[in-house]
């Protein structure tokens, strides 16, 4: 590859031609199936086959979903697409996020197994398929849709999400939350205190928290992934830098003894999500002096510079080659 004029600066042609090394096995399996992620090559660009979208919704779709007991009436629901949190009692269910598509049957199973109350409030915690894809379901259910007024904007336009190689493209309008904010809003349900908080953009520019103050529960979105890299979506206003803050102000709302909800990964806690933090902010130094030195994309995946954060971080849904992908055009 030819070095661009400003030798720092990583382009979109570079991320094209990089994604290619994806076909080989880049993405772990039980994330993304290996035969669904597409070469994208210089030759292709910005194409993608019309069922990729649906490939990795399947894969999501046919996880199993697990019940943990957070609180009296808070439950966590984790399988098709990361980690749902259901409030449930006489004022109806209020729910933080909504699997992908493929689960609607076994998640509407799921939640009137939880008890006879109808879904009243799905919240967004930002605006990805695999945290929003059943909003139309839940919408026509009775539920009313609300969330960061980017969600909306973000739900309602075409993206390219890049590395995995995926078209977005725009939500009905069923699926578009009824009700969005700018800054937090705050909802009094079934007894719980529920703050809604804007993080400036970290994952994407559309990330809230949900936090259940008086059970002491935080909701993270994918502003945290329990003990594994991220997926950071540079398209939508996601950083390396970005996801550090909105770490930082994470870790600003929860003690020793909160219960963090992930959007992918185990149930956590201040100690893992101080941890990931710092693994964040190593990433980052480790990448820009990479970038500093003036190599393209490829020469720094070729430069394995995050080698020693892979035993740890590099086993769970991205390996050590398709982080630094994902991570160095976004620092």
């Amino acid at each position: 590859m030819k070095p661009t004029a400003t030798k720092n600066v990583v382009t979109r042609r570079e991320i094209l031609q990089a994604a290619a090394t994806l076909a080989g096995g880049a993405l772990l399996g039980q994330f993304y199936p290996q035969e669904s992620i597409y070469a994208a090559t210089a030759s292709h660009p910005q194409q993608s086959p019309p069922d990729q979208l649906e490939a990795i919704r399947a894969q999501f779709g046919g996880t199993p979903i697990q019940t943990q007991m957070l609180h009296e009436n808070i439950f966590l629901l984790s399988g098709p697409g990361g980690n749902i949190v259901v409030l449930n009692g006489p004022d109806g269910k209020l729910m933080g996020d909504t699997f992908v598509a493929p689960a609607w049957p076994k998640l509407k199973e799921t939640l009137d197994g939880l008890g006879k109350s109808p879904i009243k409030t799905v919240i967004d915690t930002h605006w990805h398929f695999d945290h929003a894809d059943n909003n139309g379901a839940l919408h026509a259910a009775g539920a009313l849709i609300l969330a960061h007024e980017n969600t909306k904007k973000r739900m309602s336009e075409t993206h390219y999400l890049a590395v995995i190689n995926v078209k977005s493209v725009p939500s009905p309008a069923g699926a578009l939350p009824q009700q969005t904010f700018q800054q937090s809003h705050k909802l009094q349900v079934n007894g719980e205190s529920v703050m809604l908080t804007h993080v400036p953009p970290a994952h994407t520019d559309s990330d809230i928290y949900i936090h259940f103050q008086k059970a002491n529960i935080l909701q993270t979105g994918d502003i945290f992934f329990n003990g594994m890299y991220p997926y950071i979506d540079g398209g939508t206003g996601g950083s390396v830098s970005g996801m550090i803050a909105g770490a930082d102000k994470l870790l600003a709302v929860v003690d020793d003894n909160t219960k963090i909800v992930p959007g992918h990964g185990p149930l956590g806690n201040k100690a893992e999500l101080a941890k990931y933090r710092d693994m964040l902010s190593t990433v980052r130094d480790h990448l820009q002096k990479v970038k500093s030195s003036g190599k393209s994309l490829q020469e720094a995946v070729a430069a394995r510079p995050l080698d020693g954060l892979e035993e740890i971080w590099g086993k769970g849904l991205f390996n050590n080659d398709t982080f630094v992908q994902i991570a160095y055009p976004f620092l």
